[in-house]
């Protein structure tokens, strides 16, 4: 009986572990559902990029460009982070917390895929999304406004707003797995508009009370703003602490986030 057993439990593990093709397909197919699961949803994925465009067109072309047209370069870096945040905020954190309550989210665990795979398509839709909000306020700044680019500064913003989603989509995973999902949309704009707002997205800090001023830091808006006027060459202030503490805000929520959700589920 022993001897019949052995075999079974050695070659069990191999049983259950995926091959490599297998994981690959299973990350690609995951992304893939959520792309066009949103692409499907024109009511979510529409008011998320032209919100900031429409920003953008009224008060940094129609409005600012005339008197100012150093602003209008200025209200790209500002309105491309506004617009950034959104589809961290609100493509992972709302619908993280409509599938926690549908119990789509148990589902997808009990599914024999990588744990990462469901984090890992709802970040890459979020950088699509983000991608597509900053060229077309490109496109706006440069057909409309006028505002002189070279290619480098073009490809710079687009990086840094492609890349600079990801701390707000691990701080929508956070606020999602917090509360119930009727309740996340309005939570997440209490993250979202006071936020934007205190890291001088919509009026220059330097008009600001100086307790607020003081207090931008805490944002992780604030230091991605930052790193979008360098990208335009706006400043040319040292980059790199931006870039630490967006990485820090970053695995400090997602942390919190998965720990909530091993615990809560």
């Amino acid at each position: 009986m022993d001897t019949t057993m052995k075999p079974a439990m050695t070659t069990a593990p191999a049983m259950t572990s995926m091959p490599r093709a297998a994981v690959c397909n299973a990350y690609l197919q995951e992304a893939r559902s959520e792309v066009l699961r949103y692409l499907r949803n024109p009511g979510f994925l529409l008011p998320v990029i032209l919100f900031p465009t429409a920003f953008y067109l009224m008060f940094g072309v129609v409005l600012s460009h005339a008197e100012a047209p150093g602003m209008a370069r200025y209200l790209l870096a500002s309105y491309g982070t506004f617009g950034v945040m959104s589809p961290g905020l609100f493509g992972f954190g709302v619908s993280l917390a409509l599938e926690r309550d549908n119990g789509l989210l148990t589902l997808k665990r009990a599914l024999p895929m990588p744990p990462a795979a469901y984090l890992l398509g709802k970040m890459l839709m979020a950088m699509i999304a983000a991608a597509a909000v900053i060229v077309l306020l490109l496109v706006l700044a440069v057909g409309v406004a006028h505002v002189s680019l070279t290619l480098g500064q073009a490809a710079a913003l687009l990086l840094t707003g492609t890349l600079g989603v990801l701390p707000f989509c691990a701080l929508g995973m956070l606020v999602g797995t917090l509360i119930k999902g009727q309740g996340a949309p309005g939570m997440l704009n209490l993250v979202y508009l006071p936020m934007s707002f205190l890291s001088g997205l919509w009026v220059p800090l330097q008009i600001l009370p100086e307790t607020l001023q003081r207090i931008a830091p805490m944002w992780p808006s604030y230091h991605l703003d930052r790193l979008a006027m360098h990208a335009l060459g706006v400043t040319q202030e040292p980059v790199l602490q931006h870039v630490v503490v967006l990485c820090g805000f970053t695995f400090g929520f997602l942390w919190l986030a998965v720990r909530r959700l091993r615990r809560n589920g």
